[in-house]
């Protein structure tokens, strides 16, 4: 068919061509691998293969075969690859929607399909613009704490994100040569064949007001703009006030002691103070040698010691370090029978009444680790009850949602 009617005559933008979508389409491959690896590195953070208990993602199949035994250091290893993860995404939105903006014409291209081969093509962009719009939205959602998304957000994500991938890295092995030659030595689009040219430029376009590198920079702008509005949640002082579009970032906790970042207080999870008081609260623990009640009174007279540790949340947020104080993990796990060298998976249950993890599960080396603890106090006082009061788990290198609140039962052994 002609070019004057295969493309649609009211997409007249003369910014459109292979260069700026070739441009946008670089940036884009670098990226969003960088968000699949880091995505990827997240879930294996959650111990998914802790089922049913940490796994909120079933008959996953082929697609766990990456899974391993979440390290214990570096001790910030998660504030890093997810701080990557959501700054990165959120940072790069103007990119996506500039590139979907650059290529909508040939989504309303007539005949919709000229073979079977064309066919498929058109069907595998339909995957890659939905799996990318689903992806970003859904993660945009997760870290503005907004679930309108129906069915939980971890199955969801990961199912989307590899229907998404798949069809990016086909779409990418297509592509990306004639990207490279579009900007390796052209200006704009000048020594591309008509044809090719024609089918992301419009035959009659309106007069330019700004050229295709001035919006570029636009594009680059906006990208920045969001990376300095969102960044400064994953560091301290001054910088995180700069984080005022996400809901944990730029939020003022507070100062003394407890005062830094809290992701549900003990309100919203249904906790009360009367529950978690010295008459009514007892730590029940059990393993290979029965069960063992604990008043807090009694942790207190444990061996305690301190570990320096952060808060990292999937939402992309996280605390400095903190001081934490409280019994290590596995000597809790020697009081039913095990020594550190032999203390095994622990399933730690929350008095929280509702929420997705009011039962977690710590893999050995998480226990075995001399640095987590079943913490008692925070930055030199007891622990506040929207920290957790009376004992939390603290985990270096575990995702927020691991490091269990309101702590009222650990089982050790084979989960």
């Amino acid at each position: 068919m002609a070019r004057s009617t295969s493309f649609p005559v009211r997409w007249r933008s003369p910014l459109r061509g292979p260069w700026f979508t070739s441009a946008l389409g670089v940036v884009l491959l670098a990226g969003i691998t960088v968000l699949f690896v880091t995505g990827l590195l997240s879930y294996a953070a959650y111990n998914p293969d802790l089922s049913p208990v940490n796994d909120k993602t079933p008959d996953k199949g082929l697609l766990g075969f990456y899974l391993f035994s979440w390290p214990t250091g570096p001790y910030w290893l998660y504030r890093l690859t997810q701080g990557v993860h959501v700054t990165l995404g959120i940072t790069l939105v103007p990119v996506l929607l500039a590139k979907l903006w650059s290529v909508v014409p040939r989504l309303f291209q007539l005949p919709p399909a000229r073979s079977v081969a064309h066919a498929l093509e058109r069907i595998s962009l339909l995957l890659l613009v939905g799996g990318a719009l689903f992806e970003f939205t859904t993660g945009v959602l997760n870290v503005q704490l907004d679930y309108v998304f129906p069915g939980s957000f971890y199955p969801l994500h990961f199912y989307g994100a590899w229907v998404f991938f798949a069809a990016f890295v086909a779409h990418a092995v297509l592509k990306v040569p004639a990207a490279l030659r579009n900007l390796r030595g052209l200006r704009e689009d000048e020594g591309l064949p008509r044809e090719r040219a024609g089918q992301l430029r419009a035959p009659h376009p309106d007069p330019p007001t700004v050229s295709r590198r001035g919006a570029l920079w636009l594009v680059g702008g906006g990208a920045l703009l969001l990376f300095g509005t969102s960044a400064g949640r994953s560091f301290d002082g001054p910088l995180r006030r700069t984080a005022v579009l996400t809901p944990h970032g730029g939020a003022d906790p507070g100062s003394g002691p407890g005062g830094f970042q809290i992701n549900k207080t003990a309100a919203y999870v249904g906790v009360t103070a009367r529950e978690t008081s010295g008459e009514a609260w007892r730590l029940v623990v059990t393993g290979r040698t029965g069960i063992v009640r604990l008043s807090r009174a009694e942790l207190l007279a444990l061996d305690l010691h301190s570990s320096a540790l952060p808060i990292a949340c999937v939402e992309g947020w996280s605390t400095s370090d903190q001081w934490w104080r409280g019994v290590r993990l596995r000597d809790v796990a020697q009081l039913v029978g095990y020594d550190a060298d032999t203390a095994p998976d622990v399933l730690v249950e929350s008095l929280q009444s509702h929420g997705a993890f009011r039962r977690a599960a710590l893999r050995t080396n998480q226990v075995r680790d001399a640095r987590s603890l079943l913490a008692l106090e925070v930055n030199g006082e007891p622990l506040t009850l929207d920290h957790g009061y009376p004992a939390r788990v603290i985990v270096p290198g575990a995702p927020g949602v691991l490091n269990t609140k309101w702590v009222a039962r650990m089982t050790f052994g084979e989960l």
